[in-house]
């Protein structure tokens, strides 16, 4: 038999979590307001990968999972980043 280990994370922790999910949230609100070109697209996507990132560690519970598991959360990581970064390049040959 498999001896898991429980994990309890307290509501002191998804308090933390809520009030850094909703800062990133107002940060992404307000970048548009600030005039950064083409800058602004980048710093969205990157304040939503942040965010994604956050929610996969602490409600999807990837902080204790197996390591398979985050083993293919970092490949899908690799693919999303490599799509932003071929994106941002034939976006950059055609201004």
């Amino acid at each position: 038999m498999i001896m898991e280990e429980k994990h309890i994370t307290g509501y002191d922790v998804y308090a933390k979590v809520m009030i850094s999910l909703l800062i990133l949230t107002t940060v992404t609100i307000l970048v548009p307001w600030i005039n950064l070109s083409a800058l602004t697209v980048f710093i969205a996507l990157f304040i939503a990968t942040t965010k994604g990132g956050i929610v996969m560690i602490w409600f999807m519970h990837l902080k204790t999972e197996i390591m398979l598991i985050k083993i293919f959360v970092i490949f899908i990581i690799l693919v999303y980043v490599s799509v932003i970064l071929l994106t941002f390049s034939d976006y950059l040959m055609r201004l």
